[in-house]
């Protein structure tokens, strides 16, 4: 397990998850401000490189997200390097839901015990999100836990609004 909530758990995907990892990066509607949903095909070699990256970047990851009753999967919580060239050092935090657990406030949730869990296992004073201009329901979670708006760039074909969380305790 990587961390928990009240009601969910976040913990590392194994190979055993591989229909739950396409549910979410094969579905167009959870995909639609993330990136290009992806063939089951494709899907299982991006699980595949999530796993290795687990073993890389300690403390990082794309991982599972279970409610803790029922142990449904709901969808995937991330804290992954920026896509930008110049700033792939630096980590987002970033999520996706399964369309039946939004409006949950499971997104607050977890990005706020992401958040938590970051700064206590890594040295680092910031934390950075992004997310397409038109995402307003994603906009709203990042400034109710605490980012702030940090300009926005261009991320492949979209534009992309960047956010900022700077940790004051470090």
């Amino acid at each position: 397990m990587i961390f928990e909530t009240t009601r969910l758990t976040v913990r590392e995907f194994t190979y055993d998850d591989a229909t739950c990892f396409f549910q979410i990066n094969g579905n167009e509607t959870v995909m639609k401000h993330i990136r290009k949903a992806l063939t089951r095909t494709a899907s299982d070699s991006f699980l595949n490189e999530n796993i290795q990256f687990y073993r890389q970047h300690a403390g990082l990851g794309r991982w599972c997200v279970t409610e803790k009753t029922g142990r449904n999967f709901i969808g995937t919580f991330a804290l992954i390097y920026l896509p930008f060239e110049d700033e792939k050092h630096k980590v987002q935090i970033g999520y996706a839901l399964l369309p039946g657990a939004w409006g949950k406030g499971y997104a607050t949730e977890l990005t706020m015990a992401g958040i938590d869990y970051y700064f206590k296992h890594h040295a680092y004073s910031e934390l950075h999100a992004i997310t397409t201009v038109q995402n307003d329901a994603s906009k709203k979670v990042l400034l109710k836990c605490g980012f702030k708006e940090n300009g926005i760039t261009q991320n492949g074909k979209e534009l992309a609004q960047r956010y900022i969380y700077i940790n004051e305790t470090v």
